[in-house]
């Protein structure tokens, strides 16, 4: 059965959008109310590349949130669970932000672009909506927004080669999470060491959208000899490396959970002054968690990628967790997922996949 997507006012093109579409993608999803793509058609085909070469991912519809002003540091200390204090001007930041209640809504990577200036590369949800919300209660000096600025990934073990061919081998020296103000021939850009696998790779924060096309084809040509091709962020390389997808592994509104559960509990800051989150997350600590996020191995054929929250039983039919995403690795040669399970359960569970009553057993992640 074939489907479509509708594209209307209510969700916004990326300025790649007429490039992906020109290279054959075949399937968008929504992100941040944006078009991003799923696909282009061999999934197979992007892994690879991924895994042996280079790939380019049209990731625009991860958005920026600028928070800028006086108070700039005093907010983004307040947001997040992590201190902030020590973070340096080009240092990117893995920085879990949670609710009231301690519950994790959203999980970005921070770049600290000056002493009054950051940037959120936010997953999908409102947080620009939330962040001035609490400057404005908090009487904060800062302007809340979303600025013009459109990534673009290149990862794979080929990408340095890449981009070095593009901006000179200074790239080489970036750290992980650290970026640099630069330009291509005048387009505006924000280099960074990031992107989400393991395999490594950059991003290119583009900062003026008329140049995306531009932008996406200087790439493109940079990477022909490289083997480069699109494809998108895979699910199937997130989930042997155990990379944390909020929204896929749980959201406030569906499968709400908590840092420590998620496996996020390392950058919860209790000693640093308060912040969002932090008396809940308090009680939570002294309590310990009951459930957490774990690797699957699912018996049975291979199964096709699904993204749904499926229950865990036992043997007697009681539910002990969710598998909330899972699909077939050839590198494990075995179906592979991830989800929440209760503590203390291993032995003797099972979930239903179409139908199919199937064995699973649960994992550490990552699997590689």
């Amino acid at each position: 059965m074939t489907f479509s997507i509708g594209i209307g006012p209510n969700n916004r093109k990326s300025c790649y959008f007429d490039a992906t579409v020109a290279d054959g993608v075949q399937s968008f999803s929504v992100y941040n109310h944006m078009f991003i793509p799923a696909h282009f058609g061999d999934p197979a085909a992007e892994y690879d590349r991924l895994m042996r070469g280079v790939a380019m991912w049209d990731v625009a519809a991860q958005r920026q949130v600028e928070i800028s002003g006086p108070d700039a540091a005093a907010l983004i200390q307040y947001l997040t669970t992590r201190d902030m204090a020590k973070t340096k001007i080009g240092q990117g930041r893995y920085v879990p932000l949670c609710d009231h209640a301690g519950t994790l809504i959203n999980d970005p990577v921070l770049l600290m672009l000056a002493q009054d200036r950051y940037w959120l590369s936010i997953a999908d949800s409102d947080i620009a909506l939330w962040a001035s919300a609490i400057a404005a209660e908090r009487g904060l000096d800062v302007q809340v927004f979303e600025p013009d600025v459109s990534p673009l990934a290149v990862q794979g073990p080929k990408a340095e080669d890449v981009i070095a061919g593009l901006f000179g081998n200074w790239v080489r020296d970036l750290k992980y999470f650290g970026f640099q103000q630069t330009d291509l021939d005048g387009i505006p850009l924000v280099l960074a060491r990031s992107g989400w696998s393991k395999q490594g790779g950059f991003e290119l924060y583009l900062q003026d959208s008329t140049h995306g096309t531009d932008l996406w084809m200087r790439v493109k040509a940079a990477g022909k000899s490289h083997g480069i091709g699109p494809g998108a962020p895979n699910d199937l390389e997130r989930l042997e490396s155990g990379l944390v997808s909020y929204g896929a592994d749980g959201r406030v509104q569906v499968n709400p959970c908590n840092p420590f559960e998620i496996g996020l509990g390392k950058l919860v800051d209790f000693d640093k002054g308060d912040f969002v989150g932090k008396a809940a997350l308090q009680k939570i600590a002294s309590v310990g968690i009951t459930r957490q996020r774990m690797g699957f191995i699912i018996d049975g054929g291979p199964v096709l990628h699904f993204e749904e929250n499926v229950p865990v039983k036992t043997a007697n039919g009681t539910t002990v967790g969710i598998l909330s995403e899972a699909t077939f690795s050839p590198r494990k040669a075995a179906n592979i997922g991830v989800g929440m399970l209760q503590a203390g359960v291993a032995n003797d569970l099972t979930v239903t996949i179409e139908g199919t009553v199937c064995a699973i057993h649960p994992q550490d992640l990552p699997f590689f």
